[in-house]
């Protein structure tokens, strides 16, 4: 990550620039930035990288039993536990969970700045855990974006709103001309196009993580992953920030990924993946639907989440409104299976008697 010292900037790469300056970058080997000479077109799509994506079909995002375990001293921390998950092209879906759920690990990963464990996860055609250094800054820069939490985080201090825009471009070989144009382009459809001049300074929080989403959305990314994007900012900037994210999915096409506390957010999405004790424990799903009085409506329901093995988690309110423990009855209907508390445990029995039908006033299995 960007570092500044003694006002000089490290910037990815290793390139070192005074503030205020953008740096001469030579071109990639084998690439000059320019159309018609063998390499990639000069687009701020970004490179091979990313075009190997219109060539493959199926989901952008496949994470398939992934397992992320960190060594501390002599003991191990299990962050994520066997963990799937499937986004596809175009979809806008807010990962949601407590601290230490194993959220920003999954984000991490997939982010290109962690490798797991065990498992496989795949971007845009990408299999992660297969790259190396160069691979993964190449993946970064070329195929996602990334808006962190922090503001500060986001953009260079020394360097003006246009300037941090153009830089991804820049790393990238993107002539003067289009990253300029793009730039413009970029500030102006976040609703700065006045203030390409300002350095982070003189930009309202809400207003640096716009510039942040235009810095992500520079080399035209297929995935944009956002950690707490409204964090640090008050409700009404957070909303204005929200809506901006969404109208980039809808109007560009772009795939997001947002982790997110906030309700009022994960509730505006189309899909809410609950992450609990390092695997995705839930779905929510969302659509909009059409009274007969013609008013429109969401429509929201919860799914548990069923892994290759058959494991599924109950969503905790449903385990303490029945005061469910340790072991539940199973019994299976024609379409559908019946959870039922073990009311023999609960009062103190460990015998099979009276177990031949646990039908009663605690239907649970019931259908609604």
């Amino acid at each position: 990550m960007t570092e500044d010292h003694a006002e000089i900037i490290d910037l990815p790469g290793g390139v070192r620039t005074p503030p205020g300056e953008l740096p001469a970058l030579p071109p990639r080997r084998g690439d000059t930035g320019a159309p018609g000479n063998g390499a990639p077109e000069a687009s701020p799509a970004g490179g091979r990288l990313h075009s190997e994506r219109s060539l493959r079909d199926g989901p952008l995002i496949v994470c398939d039993n992934l397992v992320r375990i960190y060594k501390i001293a002599d003991l191990e921390a299990v962050a994520l536990q066997g963990l799937d998950l499937v986004v596809e092209a175009g979809e806008f879906i807010a990962l949601v969970g407590a601290s230490g759920s194993g959220k920003s690990t999954l984000m991490n990963i997939l982010g290109g700045l962690d490798v797991q464990s065990a498992g496989r996860a795949v971007v845009a055609g990408h299999v992660l855990g297969e790259m190396g250094r160069r691979e993964r800054t190449d993946y970064r820069r070329r195929v996602i974006g990334f808006v962190w939490q922090q503001t500060a985080r986001n953009l260079v201090r020394y360097l003006t709103a246009r300037q941090n825009v153009e830089l991804p471009m820049l790393l990238n070989g993107i002539g003067r001309r289009e990253r300029e144009a793009r730039a413009s382009q970029l500030l102006a459809r976040v609703g700065l196009g006045d203030r390409g001049d300002h350095r982070p300074e003189r930009l309202s929080g809400g207003e640096q993580q716009r510039v942040a989403i235009a810095v992500a959305l520079a080399n035209q990314p297929a995935v944009l992953f956002a950690d707490e994007p409204t964090g640090e900012l008050d409700t009404v900037t957070a909303h204005e920030v929200f809506d901006l994210l969404r109208s980039v999915n809808h109007e560009l096409g772009v795939t997001i990924v947002v982790v997110t506390h906030d309700p009022l957010v994960s509730e505006q999405v189309s899909r809410t993946i609950l992450i609990r004790d390092g695997r995705t424990s839930s779905e929510t799903l969302r659509r909009r639907a059409l009274s007969e009085g013609g008013d429109h409506h969401v429509i929201s329901e919860e799914y548990a989440v069923l892994d290759r093995v058959g494991r599924l988690q109950l969503p905790r309110a449903h385990v303490e409104a029945l005061g469910l423990e340790r072991r539940v009855r199973l019994a299976l209907e024609p379409d559908h299976i019946s959870v039922w508390p073990d009311r023999d445990r609960a009062g103190g029995s460990d015998s099979d008697d009276g177990a031949a039908s646990p039908r009663g006033a605690n239907d649970a299995g019931r259908r609604p």
